[in-house]
């Protein structure tokens, strides 16, 4: 493939600007249509970047070759699902889908056409640049924290599906272990999904994680302590900082490497590639989002026990 790649974004709300922006400045793609079933809010993300706006799904299908899912959670599935059946390379933002029958029908589906599927986990990208996945120890403990003040958008999810979820992969990209048992708390103040989980899991190597996640707090808090047998990690995800007590190098300048600057432009830059046959796995592959959500829906039952 020679030409631009034709990439287009379901879904014309704020991440699907996101999304659209990107695709208009990435090399060797072009942002070519938008679909939302409001031709004017597609119209307004898609015009001023030179893509067109579509409200009928096959339509929009025809007319580009890589597709960003981001709509609301609910819609994930059915929309991953048309474009890979369109045989679209295809990009969901987390979650993945919001039932693992739903992720495992999206995995057969990618693999029966053959193309790409990846999952919008964006804080592996900061991991990476800050080389936290070279670390040769596995962690034993990890306490994350990811609090938003209350907003409408999302709550067709509970928060542990639209916020904890980040923190339950990077659980389980720097374990690599199943957890084996998992309890947890909830609060609802919106209905009729959980507002604010507290939970705890233990892993088969280990490692005890708790996860605390809040869409009703006064305040925006993500971090993250990572405890190795060798020291610790603390990240402040909001301010891009760290604190490390490991004898483990770390880059303190990661915010300025081109994965540090633009995580999102990163992880796109990635489905590029692999839609054009040039790079064989993307940073979170669907794989690894359908473990992210076994465990997120984990944590939800555990709530309700």
């Amino acid at each position: 493939m020679t030409s631009d790649l034709r990439c287009g974004v379901v879904g014309a709300g704020v991440f699907g600007g996101y999304h659209a922006n990107q695709y208009a400045k990435l090399p060797g793609a072009r942002l070519a249509a938008v679909f939302d079933l409001h031709r004017e809010r597609a119209e307004a993300v898609a015009g001023p970047l030179g893509g067109e706006a579509f409200t009928d799904m096959d339509a929009f299908l025809d007319a580009v070759d890589a597709v960003s899912v981001t709509s609301p959670a609910t819609t994930h599935f059915d929309a991953a699902l048309a474009a890979l059946k369109a045989g679209k390379a295809t990009y969901v933002e987390k979650p993945l889908a919001v039932s693992m029958d739903d992720a495992e029908a999206l995995i057969a589906a990618a693999r029966k056409v053959g193309k790409p599927l990846g999952v919008g986990h964006q804080e592996r990208m900061v991991f990476r640049a800050m080389g936290l996945f070279d670390v040769p120890e596995k962690p034993l403990r990890l306490e994350a924290i990811r609090r938003g003040t209350y907003s409408p958008r999302n709550l067709d999810v509970s928060c542990v599906l639209d916020l904890m979820i980040h923190d339950i992969d990077l659980a389980l990209a720097l374990s690599g272990a199943e957890a084996s048992s998992v309890e947890a708390t909830a609060k609802v103040l919106h209905g009729p999904f959980a507002d604010e989980v507290k939970a705890e899991a233990m892993f088969d190597d280990g490692l005890v994680a708790l996860f605390e996640a809040s869409r009703i707090a006064e305040a925006r808090e993500r971090r993250m302590l990572i405890v190795y047998p060798s020291g610790e990690v603390e990240i402040d995800f909001l301010t891009r900082a760290f604190r490390n007590t490991t004898p483990f190098a770390l880059d303190p300048n990661f915010t300025e490497t081109a994965i540090g600057k633009d995580p999102l432009g990163a992880a796109l830059g990635a489905v590029v590639a692999a839609a054009r046959g040039d790079l064989a796995h993307l940073p979170a592959e669907a794989e690894e989002g359908a473990r992210a959500l076994d465990l997120a829906l984990a944590v939800e039952q555990a709530t309700q026990e």
